[in-house]
């Protein structure tokens, strides 16, 4: 199938890959950051996403070799900051700021019924990392580069969900030292420390698409109901949590789609194989 186009912006570019999966790349030349142009044409390509029933797996990874999302641009935050300030603005958590376009996006992405694969090409810190923990898989190509949330080196914190999606990844004491000191990683120690899911030697955006083409396949019922029971594991309570599982297992084996597979399975007279 020829690919078409979803949608195509300043700073990102979506296509088809087939009916089922979209490939979304991102450009931000010459830094390789994030901006507010990012954070609008990510949120309307959520908005296109959402709308097709057809679309089960998206891939997110950079258009620029060396490059998935560096950071967000520290210029911006800049600029933003010294304007908060000169009106004399002070936070408090007691009234707690809302939510910005990226903080709307990296939720929809968490919480959508779609399943979406970070294909780090390169450096992914700060906000850019922050975009592939909210994805479902996080899966880097082998190089030369950093991935991790260094923004206490510049006296701040990662600001669009990292301290609570890494405390939930990797736990909260390895997460609090990696944020506290800066820390970032090469591939490979990423994925041996689980920052990401898996290392890959060869281009990521071919391993991507190898995993997109297996998810696809697959009942996405199935895979959505997945997704949000493993999701809420992290922040519900565990009778909630079973009571879910063992409703929405009724759901799927009462569905035309797995009866079909399971009666296969049944006539072919093999076990249930998993998958390396």
């Amino acid at each position: 199938m020829a690919q078409t186009t979803i949608l195509q912006g300043r700073r990102l570019a979506a296509a088809r890959h087939d009916e089922r999966i979209a490939i979304v790349r991102f450009s931000n030349p010459p830094t390789g950051t994030m901006d507010d142009a990012t954070e609008v044409e990510l949120e309307q390509l959520l908005d296109a996403i959402e709308a097709d029933e057809r679309l089960r797996v998206v891939v997110l990874t950079g258009a620029d070799p060396g490059v998935f999302i560096r950071h967000y641009d520290v210029r911006v935050l800049e600029q933003r900051g010294r304007a908060l300030a000169a009106r004399g603005l002070r936070f408090s958590t007691d009234r707690p700021v809302p939510e910005a376009p990226i903080h709307r996006c990296l939720r929809r992405i968490e919480r959508g019924g779609r399943i979406f694969i970070a294909g780090i090409n390169g450096a992914a810190m700060g906000g850019g990392y922050e975009l592939a923990l909210a994805c479902d898989l996080r899966i880097a190509q082998d190089g030369d580069y950093r991935i991790g949330l260094p923004e206490t080196n510049i006296g701040l914190l990662p600001g669009a969900g990292g301290t609570q999606r890494l405390a939930r990844l990797v736990g909260p004491s390895r997460a609090l030292e990696w944020i506290l000191t800066g820390r970032t990683f090469p591939p490979r120690e990423a994925a041996a420390l689980g920052l990401v899911n898996e290392c890959c030697p060869q281009p990521v955006l071919d391993r991507c698409v190898q995993l997109a083409e297996d998810l696809a396949a697959r009942h996405p019922a199935a895979l959505s109901h997945v997704k949000r029971l493993v999701r809420g594991a992290a922040s519900g309570g565990l009778d909630a949590g079973l009571a879910d599982e063992r409703t929405l297992f009724c759901d799927l084996m009462t569905s035309e789609r797995s009866i079909e597979l399971m009666a296969k399975m049944n006539a072919d007279g093999e076990p249930i194989t998993g998958r390396r």
